[in-house]
């Protein structure tokens, strides 16, 4: 519907769909300016760690040496001050690092929908943006995938049954199903044992990968039709800092990088299971 039929249509009381949520419309403007970072994210990265090397000592002294979120934030907070050049320098950074900062305040909206494994800032909010801030149109799973464009459609011929992906849909949301399918058949445990077991009946990777997207999507469904409480993880941090153990040490006893457990303390990643057992382990050393 045309936004001048959509006028006509609630001028005249006939419209049953209510207006879209204003924060879901500030993540789509969000997500349509930052589509070309997002592309570029990598150049991005590299073109920080460029720029420390080659910046003034005090600059790069006060930044190189921190990392993740940390230096993020510290980059964020600095005001670009001194001669031209030194200007120019520090506004670079510091809106490199504003891009980054948009897509992860975008899925604030949607917290529990972080709890989906593969699932980081820019798939939540390519995802958030196709569901619109106005779920009453989406009233099934299946209607959800279909928007998504993962519902599957028969491509059968003679003896041999089988279903392809539509081509219609949106296809930032088909992307970000496809990404986290990806993520989930190289990081997750189960879905690669699910990989195997599709692969040993003889299932192509192209179809093992549409099956895992119309699996995702009715996961999807309902991380954004259910509400989900998240749970607090601020104790974390300084349960362990009370008892002088450190990032490493807890991440060789639970066999993860302590880039994960770091990003649990700080509420960054969302992974009940390993948060539970985390505070189990910290209340028992």
């Amino acid at each position: 519907m045309g936004a001048y039929a959509a006028a006509r249509a609630a001028l005249s009381g006939r419209a049953s769909v209510i207006s879209k949520d204003d924060t879901v419309s500030g993540i789509r403007a969000l997500h349509n300016a930052a589509r070309s970072a997002v592309k570029a994210r990598t150049a991005a990265l590299n073109q920080i760690v460029h720029i420390l090397i080659t910046a003034p000592d005090d600059i790069c002294v006060n930044y190189s040496a921190l990392r993740g979120k940390t230096q993020v934030d510290a980059i964020s907070r600095l005001r670009p001050t001194g001669d031209g050049p030194r200007v120019a320098l520090l506004t670079a950074l510091r809106t490199l690092v504003r891009r980054v900062q948009a897509l992860t305040a975008a899925t604030e909206h949607s917290p529990g929908l972080r709890a989906a494994f593969g699932v980081g800032p820019d798939t939540a909010a390519r995802l958030l943006v196709t569901a619109g801030g106005n779920l009453d149109r989406l009233r099934t799973e299946a209607s959800f995938a279909a928007r998504c464009g993962v519902a599957p459609v028969p491509a059968s011929s003679g003896r041999t049954n089988r279903h392809r992906l539509p081509p219609g849909g949106d296809r930032c949301a088909n992307s970000a199903l496809y990404r986290i399918a990806l993520v989930r058949m190289s990081s997750d445990a189960r879905t690669r044992d699910y990989v195997a077991w599709r692969t040993a009946a003889g299932r192509t990777k192209k179809e093992i990968i549409r099956l895992l997207k119309r699996a995702i999507a009715r996961e999807i469904f309902r991380y954004l039709t259910t509400p989900v409480s998240v749970p607090d993880v601020s104790d974390l941090r300084p349960a362990r800092q009370a008892k002088n153990i450190t990032l490493i040490t807890v991440a060789e006893h639970f066999g993860v990088w302590p880039a994960v457990i770091s990003c649990i303390e700080r509420g960054t990643r969302r992974d009940d299971d390993l948060a539970s057992a985390y505070r189990d382990w910290l209340t028992a050393a």
